[in-house]
Order: structure tokens, then sequence, then C-alpha cells
């Protein structure tokens, strides 16, 4: 009756035990007006990133846990499809990181992040080097367990936990928070989400991990270079009309309780 034709994930769909109205999830952002993610803030992280740039606003319920991201509750989902379908809601645009990792001047994998890239250690526990680049000027070494660049949506998440601060998602900024340095003075960086970042890893003896929003890894070796910038695409999140950005970290991180 509301002239709205549905479909669904296969993965979904196998669940349900039927095959109509089911695309694959790569197929699926051309043919879609408006993407409804149920679960947590994971799934949707997995799905922006199947978007593969296609302005597909998103709709995230959560199911989950804590959910910064998906801050419409399941009681919510009703009332909310019923404003969409009305023309009544509001999006909010997430910038995305584009990256490459190079490796002898080639590029050998390239990937987005709607939260964070982060370098770390992999299996044994010893310090890792890299050198930190910025708009082609050498910055710093860092000696420590590694080195988070985030979003202001992924500033409450990893870069939290190391210390980062807290970006609200309409300041054009990029985030650097060194995982346990082990130099005091390298404290997080803010900077403008127009600055190209390279990241050289030094170590010579271990191997560090490229891992991009926590759910893609790749290998990283001495003299490997990450390059970094803003993504010309974005994710739009469909947001409550009447729930702030401060009431959602008031709720989440339970500001002003004692």
């Amino acid at each position: 009756e509301r002239d709205v034709e549905v479909f669904m994930d296969r993965e979904t769909g196998s669940i349900l035990e039927t095959t109509e109205h089911c695309l694959s999830r790569n197929e699926m952002p051309a043919q879609v007006d408006l993407l409804v993610v149920l679960g947590g803030d994971g799934t949707l992280l997995a799905t922006a990133r199947a978007l593969n740039r296609k302005p597909v606003p998103i709709l995230a319920v959560n199911l989950g846990g804590l959910g910064f991201l998906t801050v419409i509750t399941r009681e919510e989902i009703y009332a909310t499809l019923e404003a969409v379908l009305s023309g009544n809601f509001r999006t909010e645009r997430r910038v995305q990181i584009e990256g490459e990792l190079i490796r002898a001047d080639e590029a050998i994998a390239s990937f987005l992040a709607l939260n964070d890239v982060v370098l770390n250690k992999g299996a044994i526990a010893r310090i890792l080097d890299f050198d930190l680049h910025i708009d082609g000027e050498f910055v710093s070494t860092y000696k420590s367990d590694g080195l988070i660049v985030s979003t202001p949506t992924g500033s409450t998440a990893y870069s939290l936990a190391a210390g980062g601060p807290i970006i609200i998602p309409s300041v054009a900024a990029f985030i650097i928070t060194p995982i346990c340095a082990h130099t005091l003075t390298n404290r997080p960086l803010v900077l403008p989400d127009t600055v190209k970042i390279e990241v050289v890893v030094k170590s010579q003896r271990e191997a560090a991990y490229l891992t991009v929003d926590g759910q893609v890894g790749i290998a990283a070796y001495s003299e490997d270079l990450v390059r970094l910038r803003k993504a010309c695409s974005y994710v739009e999140l469909v947001q409550p009309p009447t729930l702030s950005y401060f009431q959602v970290l008031q709720q989440k991180l339970k500001w002003g309780e004692r």
C-alpha cells in the first residue's frame, strides 16, 4: 500500500529460508534508495564498506551492545520508518578515509574506512617504530604499540580508548592517536581532513598489522608505506529527528550520572 519494494541480502534470506526479493550485498547499493541495517556498529561498518562509494542513506537499528553509530533502538524502528517514508527525517554525512598500502613502490591494497585505520603489533609483544609525514613533511618517529588514524566518527572507538579526543562529526578533522607511546610527549594530533598522511613502518624485526575499521587486516613490513587521505565519498546515516549528538554521548558514556 506504500508502493515500497523491499529486498534483503542473500545471507538474511538463507536464515529466513527464502530466495525471493534477495540480492547479493554487492548488488544491493545500486538497487535501493535506503538501507536498513539491523545489528551493532560492526554490522554498520561492514555495510558502509559494501556501499562501495554509492550515496545510499543507511538507517541503522541497534541490536547489539553500546552502539555509537546504531543509535536507533528496536522500539523506535517502526516510528522511524514511518518518518522516513513521509520524508520527515535528517541524515548526517560521515567522512571516510581512503588509503593504500604501498610496498616497493607498488600499491598492494586499497581500502575505505569509516571509523579508523590502525597499525599495531602482531603476536609478539615488541614495540614498533613508525615515521609520520603530513603533507610531505616529516613530523615524528613514534615508538609505540601502534598508531590510530581516525575520522570524527571513529573518535569514539579505538582512538577514545587509547586516550584520543572526541570530535563531533561536523568537524572536518582527522585524529592521529599513538597506542601506548614510549615517548610520553607523543600526544594525539588533531589535523584538518584536507591533509595527506603517510606512515612508514620502520621496525626491522617485527611485522606490523594494518586493520581497517577493525574488520579487514593486512600484514605490513619494514619500509611499507601507508598513504591516507579524505575520500571523495561519504556515508549518510539516518538520524532520529529528536536526538542530538551530545544526547547520544550522554546515553552511551553515562555522562552526568553518579
